[in-house]
């Protein structure tokens, strides 16, 4: 089976359109193309295919309704622009669905919403009853009351994270390049596009550049949301999205833009909900027999083989493990606070009670709440 194959028998996708393709560059929302991408995703919802459409576009039609020229560097300026850019943004999407008597739903989502375990399930729950509707969700992020500290950062992040939650088979990344290539096309003119990769292949981050000047976007992230998005199993095609009949002709296993696979056996829900999470509180540094012991999998971290503790964290945040070398192990919600840790760190499970003075869990992170990277 080829891997195109991959993209032809998908049943449920996501589907991101950045800034740059939303607005014509930033000159408001391009009715006409927007037409044409809903009547594509119409087909494939009539073809029995779940479509999730997560759009950026609210800050650029912000910006291009209050006159504004440059992208403001203010956070609360960008989040008025949000609110603004996004009556008109879901307005015009609500209207071209319509137009096949398709039903729509606004889902606003900032990095909490995901993060706390009990909401997350909120917005599983609500996705997957909206698509059994038969409605297409329209997600972006927050942007009215994101701030640094929880806001996504990007919409190819956003995006991967809503494959993750529903299980999706495919994410399509419509962007302003044709396909990815071996180097920036903008730089360079003997860049090549490539056909397939494997997510999280390290040659990928040797090709990425940066994003232009709507978005916040870019390769990096394109490479970081495909890497994401295979941790369920679910394959990602970043492609041009003023491709003639782009989503079509994708669903029907043309070779167009570039597919990046997923190799890996789709992490079981917890652990895939613990490997979505990018806020971490500290870290833990541990020796070569605990990080061996991690690579293998199955085991929890113990004090003994914590080597130094960094960062303040409490009972239940998520902290990443790096070895001794500076290298990401794992990553994980600790049974106890930095301040416990650092008591603990490199004592004897039997030795415990003595040094803590009260009774304490035997792991650190236990097997269940812990993710490698």
């Amino acid at each position: 089976m080829s891997r195109r194959d991959l993209v032809k028998n998908a049943k449920r996708v996501v589907i991101k359109i950045g800034s740059a393709l939303l607005t014509n560059d930033g000159k408001g929302l391009d009715s006409q193309v927007m037409a044409m991408w809903v009547k594509q995703m119409a087909a494939m919802r009539e073809q029995g295919c779940d479509v999730v459409l997560v759009s950026s576009g609210a800050v650029a039609e912000g910006m291009n309704r209050l006159g504004w020229k440059k992208r403001p560097e203010c956070l609360h300026e960008l989040q008025a622009a949000a609110a603004v850019g996004q009556m008109g943004l879901v307005r015009a999407y609500e209207a071209e669905f319509q137009h096949f008597g398709l039903c729509t739903a606004q889902i606003l989502l900032v990095h909490d919403d995901l993060s706390q375990r009990k909401r997350y399930l909120n917005a599983r729950n609500t996705f997957q009853t909206l698509l059994k509707l038969g409605v297409i969700p329209v997600v972006n992020e927050n942007d009215t009351v994101a701030t640094d500290e929880i806001r996504f950062g990007d919409n190819d992040t956003l995006a991967a994270m809503v494959a993750n939650i529903i299980d999706a088979d495919l994410l399509i990344i419509l962007t302003d390049q044709l396909a990815m290539y071996d180097a920036d096309p903008r730089h360079n003119p003997e860049a090549k596009p490539i056909s397939e990769v494997r997510a999280g292949s390290p040659e990928l981050w040797a090709m990425a550049g940066d994003g232009g000047a709507l978005g916040r976007g870019g390769m990096t992230t394109k490479v970081r949301a495909a890497e994401l998005a295979a941790r369920s199993g679910t394959n990602t095609v970043v492609v041009g999205g003023r491709i003639e009949q782009v989503l079509s002709r994708l669903m029907l296993g043309e070779d167009l833009g570039t597919l990046l696979y997923s190799e890996q056996q789709p992490l079981e829900a917890r652990k895939l909900w613990l490997a979505g999470l990018s806020r971490s509180k500290g870290q833990l540094v541990i020796d070569e027999g605990a990080a061996k012991a991690l690579q293998r999998g199955g085991v929890s971290l113990l004090p003994v083989g914590i080597k130094a503790v960094k960062g303040q964290f409490a009972t239940g945040d998520m902290v990443i493990c790096y070895d001794e070398q500076g290298r990401e192990i794992a990553k994980g919600l600790v049974n106890y606070a930095a301040v416990d840790v650092d008591k603990i760190k490199g004592v004897a499970s039997k030795d415990l009670v003595d040094t803590l003075g009260h009774p304490g869990s035997a792991e650190v992170i236990h097997c269940d709440n812990l993710v490698l990277l």
